[in-house]
């Protein structure tokens, strides 16, 4: 982003196919920002998807950690012996088939502050916020603010009724014109307003 070399927005810098990434969400990293894929994404061999929804804030040092991190549980050992290669190697197939919890969900408008780790499987809701050094093993509702390790619910940002009402104004698939119009209100008005905002209305 121009004059300030430790943000970039991800989308343009995504490779994998496995990566989804929604317009204006960004990461900062005063080390070596574009290297998110390999850097932040961590034990990716697939077939789940990590999936970023757009306007999402990401903090220096936010990991995801993926499906492949995972170990056999059901013996007496979690070591994983095949990966050595050699003769241990013909029993790759004890390592295949492992059970997974799918794809990784960020929703829109999401907040994932300094150094919080994402675990396999995980779904975090739209307008969510995760607090610095959280690790999130657990589905986080929409406008929760989660924390701690393992992340807890600190509290919701809005009652539920407004998250309907937030949820179903969806401003971040607003047209960016109409957006760019509306940013005060976007940014720090009441949902009234907001709503009066709402393009077609």
């Amino acid at each position: 982003m121009p004059e300030q070399p430790r943000v970039v927005l991800l989308k343009p810098l995504v490779t994998s196919p496995l990566i989804e990434v929604g317009d204006y969400t960004y990461y900062d990293d005063p080390d070596d920002a574009t290297g998110f894929e390999t850097r932040n994404v961590l034990y990716h061999y697939g077939p789940e998807k990590l999936v970023i929804g757009k306007f999402c804030a990401l903090g220096t040092g936010v990991r995801f950690i993926m499906n492949g991190a995972n170990h056999r549980m059901d013996g007496p050992s979690t070591f994983p012996f095949p990966i050595m290669g050699g003769s241990w190697a013909e029993h790759f197939d004890l390592l295949t088939g492992l059970p997974g919890r799918g794809d990784t969900v960020v929703g829109n408008d999401v907040w994932i502050g300094y150094g919080a780790m994402v675990m396999p499987g995980v779904r975090i809701g739209h307008g969510a916020v995760v607090a610095s050094g959280a690790v999130v093993v657990d589905d986080v509702p929409d406008y929760g603010i989660v924390g701690g390790n393992p992340a807890g619910l600190i509290r919701t940002r809005y009652s539920e009724p407004d998250v309907a009402r937030l949820l179903a104004l969806a401003w971040w698939d607003w047209p960016a014109e109409h957006l760019t119009q509306h940013l005060r209100t976007v940014m720090s008005g009441s949902l009234d307003a907001l709503e009066a905002a709402a393009p077609n209305r």
